[in-house]
């Protein structure tokens, strides 16, 4: 399973949410038809261009809960002092990335930011 973890600046169009998760991918030498899912932090549930990404990709969005992006903090390589300030954790993608991938989730790719929108991709062998 390769899940796509998602963080944005309120507003970001589909097209830059779809430019991050392409730039992720490619750095980690993947294709886009590897993706089984889009994780985003759940207080980002009203940004319609992520949820318009993931039904573009024709992949399901998965919205992670503050307390599992806490819990996969400790995980991270990114340490952003905004995203610490705003929401508490690290990294939003990465962590949004490696709670849906489970406990045993790992990172493919680290946070690459495109635009108003930052991906991270996480893998592990169960389903989100």
């Amino acid at each position: 399973m390769i899940v796509a973890g998602v963080g944005c600046r309120k507003g970001a169009s589909a097209h830059e949410i779809g430019a991050a998760i392409s730039a992720a991918l490619s750095r980690a030498g993947l294709r886009t038809d590897v993706l089984d899912a889009i994780a985003t932090p759940a207080m980002k549930s009203s940004e319609a261009g992520i949820a318009a990404a993931a039904s573009d990709l024709g992949v399901p969005l998965v919205l992670v809960p503050q307390a599992d992006l806490k819990a996969a903090g400790a995980r991270t390589v990114t340490r952003s002092a905004r995203v610490i300030a705003l929401m508490g954790v690290p990294s939003a993608a990465e962590t949004a990335a490696l709670a849906a991938a489970g406990p045993a989730g790992r990172l493919v790719a680290p946070r690459t930011a495109v635009g108003a929108a930052t991906c991270a991709l996480a893998t592990s062998e169960a389903n989100p």
